[in-house]
């Protein structure tokens, strides 16, 4: 097969990065109404263990981003990003005929490893053709056509469940990875010239996890993110079965969430209007001291039954779209002050600051989703003390000036 070298234009573009971007969304969201089934056929004596499905393979993700960025710097973005959707097709296949809870989870923890190589990667070619401003215009035309992924994604996997049951999700995944594969191996010329390509180095990236960890403004604002993260992952965790077991609105789980994920996905769009007048602390301890107010009333009036029962759900709705928003309206800030300080080794750090933040985030998740008990409270509660850490570290973080010294050179970097 001969490789392609003409480029594509910004609308085909555009569409691809965003295809590969949303592997990892269309992998979590689709399998949110798979839950009820994974329960009662691989843990019936503990149904909340199907939340696991989600929260592994995230984890999987964020040992593999560790990797895929440095590995995409040495071999090209093509390769890793095939690569990994060959590791996600495998993942996929072996969770569908996985035997048992523990096998599935393994098998998502395969897959996650795989699309962290599209998704790292994909990041890295859109800064290989674009930068400043024009990159922050593609980025956001990606996201725009990234969004209606998890919007659609659960009502995609509901009406695959009913019509070929949990495993039938699975076959979706690897029908997905081999389209956008086959799109970006037939129409998408390689980004990274030969001349660009630099030896993966271990060495390097354990010098790059000492010095991003070692900075103390970077590692808060690691702290801060791996909170969010932990906000995020355990919201996504619980919340088919809180529609299902708490509402009773399990037919009609798919049409809100997707609902939820379209007005949230606005908070994005305000950031980037909002984050060069107000600044990105500013804009960021709001939305963590807003969402914990929200949070802690809301848990109070569910643990004290002063809430009027026709507004409990409305309540969960509101509450729910203001941690999808809090996302959008925190990470990417706190991603921008974490990476000020490390331009000078700007790939090594970001594999490092995502990966960290996000096997820790799936560590606090993981028990806040787990703790499930047919009601919200957990969560909320759950979420008011992670809104309440992040906002009490983001205090102390600070915003470093935009022209800083390399200290290995010694010369000022933008």
């Amino acid at each position: 097969m001969i490789a392609p070298t003409r480029a594509l234009s910004l609308v085909e573009f555009v569409a691809l990065m965003a295809l590969l971007s949303a592997t990892i969304a269309f992998s979590i969201d689709a399998m949110l109404p798979a839950f009820p089934d994974i329960g009662a056929e691989l843990s019936p004596d503990a149904p909340n263990l199907a939340q696991l499905v989600i929260v592994t393979f995230v984890f999987g993700m964020g040992l593999g981003t560790l990797f895929a960025g440095p590995l995409s710097d040495a071999i090209g973005r093509k390769r890793v990003m095939l690569g990994g959707a060959g590791i996600y097709c495998v993942g996929a296949g072996l969770a569908s005929v996985a035997p048992s809870l523990e096998m599935l989870l393994a098998a998502r923890v395969l897959q996650g490893i795989g699309a962290s190589g599209p998704r790292v990667a994909a990041q890295a070619m859109v800064r290989d053709l674009y930068a400043g401003r024009d990159m922050a215009r593609v980025s956001s035309f990606i996201m725009m056509t990234f969004t209606l992924v998890p919007a659609a994604a659960p009502l995609i996997g509901a009406v695959i469940i009913a019509g070929f049951g949990w495993r039938g999700v699975f076959a979706s995944f690897i029908l997905f990875a081999l389209v956008s594969g086959a799109w970006l191996a037939l129409r998408q010329p390689e980004t990274l010239w030969p001349d660009r390509q630099r030896p993966l180095n271990l060495g390097r990236l354990r010098l790059a996890f000492v010095e991003a960890t070692g900075h103390r403004n970077v590692r808060r604002a690691i702290a801060v993110q791996t909170l969010v993260f932990g906000v995020l992952f355990a919201t996504i965790s619980s919340v088919q079965q809180i529609y299902d077991l708490t509402f009773g609105m399990a037919e009609v789980f798919p049409l809100w969430f997707g609902l939820v994920a379209l007005i949230s996905a606005g908070a994005s769009f305000l950031n980037a209007r909002l984050v060069g007048r107000l600044g990105m602390l500013w804009l960021l301890r709001r939305a963590l001291g807003g969402h914990l107010v929200v949070s802690a009333v809301l848990a109070l009036c569910w643990a004290t039954g002063v809430l009027p029962e026709e507004l409990t759900f409305p309540a969960f709705f509101v509450w729910q779209v203001g941690s999808f928003a809090l996302a959008g309206l925190t990470i990417g800030n706190v991603q921008a002050i974490a990476m000020q300080p490390m331009g000078h080794i700007a790939g090594m750090a970001a594999s490092v600051i995502s990966a960290v933040s996000t096997v820790a985030g799936v560590a606090i998740a993981a028990p806040i989703g787990l703790a499930f008990d047919g009601t919200p409270l957990p969560l909320m509660v759950g979420v008011a003390a992670c809104t309440a850490a992040g906002l009490w570290l983001a205090r102390g973080l600070r915003e470093e000036p935009a022209e800083l010294l390399d200290p290995h050179v010694g010369q000022k970097v933008r």
